[in-house]
Parts: structure tokens; C-alpha cells; sequence
């Protein structure tokens, strides 16, 4: 698959300084469009999502300019492979949400104009946050939290449907299995699937076998999840042990945090962007002589739970945090009030746990 064109045919423009890219990705393929810093339009191309397609965008792109800059929507899905490598040629890359569904109706909307938002995006401001690196460790710990969410996900189904057989089997089974090693008792069941008799027994027996089949699959799916946990306290251990000193912060919520600030954390300017990251920095919602906040509904909801379960911990067991609830509560604030602001607490503290500390060069 070449590079297919997506506007008329013109000569060959000569490179005319700075110039800013935006992508639309894609599975198959990404559609660029290069724009001047005053928005007009230099040309739009269709390339494969291959890492030969990406060196030809970027070779393509610098043909008519310096690319300093580049848009990328879904920097996390389709566009992950093609930011790391704008990346690692020196690209600044921001992420770009999808364009307002209103405005998608309104104006409708194709892959070609879909990059060229991209790239104003960038040129306006809009698009503010920086891409992920993705090729650190804090990647493969994202590989490992995936993997285990989706034994967790998969071990609970298999506890349901062994739940789901029992209410159905005979009540003499029932009561043969009425100790709290259920599923050790199911798996030791023999599997006789060969005996083929008839009647109630063979109906007995299957149900037999599909416990033992599903207590086994428990027993391996917990196996799994139990390796991987250790594997990511290790990480944690490694990578981030100031993280592990903070009172509420264990190796779940540790990796779960250094997973949405990414291997360059250095992309976020200030605390008040991690808040933001997090989904825990305020949003005013003041009207008439009711002055109020409430918590942004953006941002990442792991990041926000992980943030959420550091403050109910400390709720129980710091007593600083516990003087700051009573304090808070005599001055009239609600308790969902005053866990926003100890989430945003949090979120300032992980942020300068985390993030490199920049030495000042000396004056």
C-alpha cells in the first residue's frame, strides 16, 4: 500500500519554514494533512499504518516544511505506534479528542478534514496535551495491569457460572459442597466423562464435570492474577518506591497513577494538569448566590478511583487527614466536598513525587 493523494495534482512545493501536521488515524491507514502557521492547507495524503507508512508521512510532511509540531488523534489506539515514532524523530506530538459530534452534523465531516482540524488544533491551542512516550517501563507495567484486568474480569465470570450450577444441582451435592474450600472440593471431582450412563447419574455427572472444569479454570486464572500482582509491586518497588512511603498508596494505585502520567511525565507542566489528567481539578458550577464546585467529569477514571481509594484510606487511618475532615466539617462542607479536596491534595503530592525535579541552572 502506497501513499495514496487526496487533492488534485500540483507541483512539487518547496519547503516554506515551519509547517504543522495533524493525522487521522486509523487501523488500516492514517490520512496527514500539512498546514502553514496560518492555517492554509498544503496538502492532505493517505498513508499505510506500517513503519514504512510512517517514514514516508514524516519524509512527505518535511518535504514542504520544518515539522516541529504534529496533532495525532487517538494517540492511545491507533495513533500509539505512529506518536512514539514522531516522538523519537524529535516531533512534539499533542493528543487531539475527536471533533464535537454537533459540529460533525453540522459541517459533516471525512478524514481529510478530520486531519486538517487536527493540525489547527495545535495551531490554536486547543490541543494542549502532549502524546505519551509509551516505550519505557511504565508500557510494560500498562501490559501487565491489562492482562491482569482481564483475568480478574474472566476468574469472576467463571465464580459466577460455578455459582449458577450449584443453585441448579441436586441438593445432595449441594449439601456435600457446603464447606469453604468450594472450589478446592470441585476441583478434586474425578472426571468420568466416560461413563455414559443414563438417567439422573448422568445428569449427576455432568454437573461434576463442569465444576471440576470450572473450579481448574479458577484455580489457573488466580494463579495468573497472583503472578501478576507480584510482578507489579516489583515494578513499583523498582521505579517508584518514594510513591510506596506515602500513607493510602500501595503497588496497585502506584502503578495504576505512574501508568496515566506515562514515561514522560515531564509533559505535565504543573500540578493543576495532573488534576486535570486525574479528572479530580475543580469545575465551577456557581449560580445565582450558590457558590459551588464540583469535581471535572473528564480525565482518567482509573487515575480518578486509584486517587478516590488513597483518600477513603487515609479517611480511616491517617490522622492528619482525619484533623482535616473535622476541621472542614465545622466550616460547613459537605463530605463530598471535602474528599474533592483532598483528592486534589493527592493529586499535587503524587505530581511532585513522580515528576523530575528541574534544577535550576545557576544565575
Amino acid at each position: 500500500m502506497t501513499a495514496t493523494s487526496l487533492t488534485p495534482r500540483t507541483r512539487r512545493r518547496r519547503p516554506t519554514g515551519e509547517v504543522v501536521l495533524g493525522v487521522d488515524t486509523h487501523r488500516d491507514a492514517h490520512v496527514a494533512a500539512v498546514l502553514s502557521l496560518v492555517g492554509a492547507v498544503i496538502g492532505t495524503e493517505e498513508f499505510p499504518a506500517t513503519a514504512a507508512g510512517y517514514r514516508e508521512l514524516l519524509k512527505w510532511a518535511r518535504g514542504m516544511g520544518t515539522v516541529r509540531r504534529a496533532g495525532v488523534e487517538g494517540t492511545g489506539s491507533f495513533g500509539a505506534a505512529l506518536s512514539r515514532y514522531l516522538l523519537a524523530q524529535g516531533v512534539e506530538v499533542f493528543d487531539v479528542n475527536r471533533p464535537d459530534r454537533t459540529d460533525r452534523r453540522q459541517r459533516g465531516t471525512s478524514d481529510p478534514l478530520d486531519a486538517q482540524n487536527a493540525a489547527r488544533a495545535v495551531l490554536s491551542g486547543r490541543a494542549r496535551a502532549r502524546a505519551k512516550s509509551g516505550d519505557g517501563p511504565v508500557q510494560i507495567a500498562r501490559m501487565y495491569k491489562l492482562e491482569k484486568g482481564s483475568a480478574v474480569k474472566a476468574r469472576t465470570q467463571a465464580i459466577n457460572q460455578l455459582k449458577a450450577v450449584l443453585v441448579a444441582a441436586d441438593p445432595n451435592l449441594r449439601e456435600e459442597l457446603g464447606n469453604p474450600e468450594l472450589f478446592r472440593t470441585c476441583a478434586r471431582f474425578a472426571d468420568d466423562c466416560k461413563n455414559d450412563e443414563g438417567g439422573e447419574e448422568a445428569v449427576l455427572q455432568a454437573t461434576r464435570i463442569t465444576l471440576c472444569l470450572l473450579a481448574h479454570r479458577i484455580e489457573q486464572l488466580t494463579e495468573q492474577i497472583q503472578d501478576l500482582e507480584r510482578r507489579l509491586a516489583l515494578f513499583a518497588e523498582r521505579h517508584a518506591p518514594q510513591l510506596l512511603t506515602v500513607v493510602g498508596i500501595g503497588p496497585d494505585t502506584a502503578v495504576t497513577l505512574l501508568i496515566t502520567m506515562g514515561d514522560n511525565p515531564e509533559r505535565l507542566g504543573s500540578e493543576a494538569s495532573v488534576a486535570a489528567l486525574c479528572g479530580v481539578s475543580p469545575s465551577e458550577r456557581s449560580s445565582g448566590t450558590r457558590q459551588y464546585r464540583r469535581l471535572n467529569r473528564g480525565g482518567d477514571r482509573q487515575a480518578d478511583a486509584a486517587l478516590h481509594r488513597i483518600v477513603q484510606t487515609r479517611l480511616r487511618f491517617d490522622p492528619r487527614t482525619q484533623n482535616y475532615y473535622e476541621r472542614r466539617t465545622k466550616e460547613g462542607k459537605t463530605r463530598r466536598e471535602i474528599v474533592r479536596c483532598l483528592k486534589r491534595y493527592a493529586a499535587r503530592e503524587v505530581f511532585h513525587l513522580v515528576r523530575p525535579v528541574q534544577t535550576r541552572s545557576p544565575s
